[in-house]
């Protein structure tokens, strides 16, 4: 079976050959029901042609012509509503693959860090870093930490950005975060935390964690896999209890940077360009106020902000500029 970015693009290469009729069309509606991944490449791929106005897609090497048959060949499949047979606004394009921590791509593993040291990463950058209580913390772009290994304590302070610790299990020591104000500890668990300008974000993906405010330490709030829960910063004028969500997959798409990947369902614009914008020194600009609200669906690359300009250049039908120090996605005009 073709790879689903190959799929894709046959289905986009075949549809724009003139061949086309019901059945395929057919296929083509389950197939796009069947993951929104397959939606995301279908987009990528109709986004590629758009681009080349070529018969040969992007990445797939074949012509519409050289396409196989039996791929549209009517078969049993799931019974799932068929999505529109038209894209629409709030379906785009996905692409896998890892944001390079170097020029070559390669995920940067650091040697085992113990004692106390600051761990930063550069725009774009990720790291992954094995510390000697055999916890492993994964380092988000833009970010920085101070960590300090105890005999008695692990105490990590989040001075900016985002991290997830897969937290090796020892109740002799506690394992505590701080982002500013806001406190997350846990024994043996995988958790994420975010700094935001007026507070942090803790996220867990295994086990349970704690989660308090400094200026309230009488109202903290136990989260379990699943779970996330935004803390601010300032004191609040009655300390009331912390209350979590439960949003297994929200996390999974907002841990997708840890493969190199932004995730959006629903998301719009704007917020999807400020993510592009946290990973890349040229910077998406959004110049007509009308499109920050459209909403997208899809994963993309975080290092590729072009390829997601593009995408949003099919899907929306808004003019992109591309040049070497910023992408412009619509007009002032």
């Amino acid at each position: 079976m073709p790879a689903i970015d190959d799929q894709a693009s046959m289905f986009v290469a075949a549809r724009a050959s003139g061949h086309w009729d019901a059945d395929r069309q057919a296929v083509l509606d389950r197939w796009l029901a069947e993951d929104t991944r397959h939606q995301g490449a279908f987009f990528r791929a109709e986004a590629a042609f758009a681009m080349l106005n070529r018969a040969r897609v992007m990445g797939a090497g074949v012509r519409a012509e050289d396409i196989p048959s039996p791929l549209f060949e009517p078969e049993p499949l799931p019974q799932i509503a068929p999505r529109p047979a038209s894209p629409t606004r709030r379906h785009l394009l996905k692409t896998g693959g890892l944001l390079a921590a170097t020029a070559t791509g390669a995920a940067l593993m650091l040697p085992l860090w113990s004692g106390r040291a600051r761990l930063e990463t550069q725009v774009g950058e990720l790291r992954k870093v094995p510390l000697k209580d055999r916890s492993v913390a994964s380092v988000n772009t833009d970010s920085a930490l101070d960590i300090a290994l105890t005999p008695t304590r692990r105490d990590i302070k989040l001075v900016k950005g985002e991290v997830w610790f897969q937290v090796a299990k020892d109740p002799e020591r506690p394992f505590v975060v701080a982002a500013d104000t806001v406190r997350a500890r846990a024994v043996g668990t995988a958790f994420g935390v975010r700094r935001f300008e007026a507070g942090a974000e803790v996220m867990v993906s295994e086990g349970v964690v704690e989660v308090w405010n400094t200026h309230a330490p009488e109202t903290p709030v136990r989260i379990k896999a699943g779970d996330k829960v935004f803390v601010p910063y300032a004191p609040q004028p009655v300390p009331e209890p912390l209350r979590a969500e439960f949003a297994p997959d929200v996390i999974d798409r907002k841990l997708a940077w840890r493969d190199g990947q932004i995730a959006l369902d629903n998301d719009s614009l704007s917020r999807a360009a400020a993510e592009f914008n946290r990973y890349n020194s040229r910077k998406i600009v959004i110049a007509d106020p009308a499109l920050n609200d459209e909403k997208l669906v899809g994963w993309f690359r975080a290092d590729q902000p072009d390829t997601f300009a593009r995408a949003v250049n099919v899907a929306l039908n808004a003019p992109v500029t591309i040049d070497d120090e910023r992408i412009v996605i619509g007009s002032a005009e």
